[in-house]
């Protein structure tokens, strides 16, 4: 099983296909669990929001849960949380003062893979206290999500499927999540040997996930990422290759189709013909505009 840049670059492929599977919210049913229960408690308790705690809730929840951003970086989620709160009913009056964004928003547009070891290394550069208390935060997510939430089992249908597609495509796990995350998770359920290569967040994007273990090894027609994400398409767009979504409040439904249905069309090259129907369906389910 391969995880860091260097491996997952050498990669050499064993079929002629790749199908590159997102993690959280997609496999495993943890994002619902991982947003409500830490990433969003911490935020407030870490900025002292506690006076606007309906307000961050519905803000961090529409972002990472139920909006076109679902799945982002953790990063830029938290810093449009921070960009969203002042035009919410209630905020304005409350007197609780918003958390400065400006180093944030620097990190967030640097290019540098976004994950702890670069904010860390980003905090050491710049002495800034604004990106010391975001990598305070960060790591104290990861910590109690490690010590105290209980393993998420897969969505029904999910590692049937995973196990099928192995015997035929190469297999990789894409995903922001850390690295240990993601290794526990997959180990607790024993699937940890059906991918071939393990990208996690301290490897990059997802973007570059895909460019460094398929991009050039397979033709873009026989290359699959598997989402439930907005940016998980735009990931898969911006290489070229191939995109079944993961619906939201549909995922049963949706790993019985690709396993009955689609997946066979992408083996026989006829996928893209459906993809475009089924991401107007994905992005329906997904809207752009938070209303009050």
């Amino acid at each position: 099983m391969k995880s860091d840049i260097e491996s997952i670059a050498k990669f050499t492929p064993a079929h002629s296909t790749f199908v590159g599977v997102d993690s959280d919210g997609c496999v495993f049913d943890t994002m619902t669990a991982k947003q409500c229960g830490y990433f969003h408690p911490l935020i407030i308790e870490h900025w002292s929001l506690q006076g606007i705690e309906k307000q961050v809730r519905a803000a961090a929840e529409f972002i990472n849960l139920k909006s076109r951003w679902r799945g982002r970086n953790r990063f830029p989620a938290l810093l449009m949380t921070f960009e969203m709160l002042p035009g919410m009913k209630g905020v304005p009056e409350s007197g609780v003062r918003i958390p400065e964004t400006k180093d944030l928003k620097s990190y967030c547009e640097s290019g540098l893979p976004l994950g702890n070891c670069t904010l860390e290394a980003e905090v050491k550069r710049t002495g800034s206290r604004e990106l010391a208390q975001v990598l305070k935060w960060s790591l104290d997510v990861n910590r109690k999500i490690s010590e105290e939430m209980p393993p998420a089992s897969p969505f029904p249908g999910a590692v049937e499927t995973l196990r099928m597609m192995s015997g035929q495509s190469d297999l990789a796990v894409v995903s922001q999540t850390p690295l240990q995350t993601l290794i526990r998770e997959w180990e607790h359920f024993g699937i940890i040997g059906i991918p071939s290569i393990i990208a996690a967040q301290e490897a990059g994007s997802k973007s570059e996930h895909i460019r460094l273990a398929a991009k050039g090894k397979y033709p873009d027609s026989h290359i699959l990422l598997v989402g439930d994400a907005p940016g998980d398409m735009e990931a898969a767009h911006s290489q070229n290759i191939l995109f079944y979504p993961i619906i939201p409040g549909r995922e049963e439904k949706s790993w019985a189709e690709l396993r009955s249905f689609y997946y066979d069309e992408f083996l026989r090259g006829n996928f893209e013909k459906y993809e475009r129907r089924l991401t107007d369906a994905f992005l329906d389910a997904l809207p752009s505009e938070f209303h009050q």
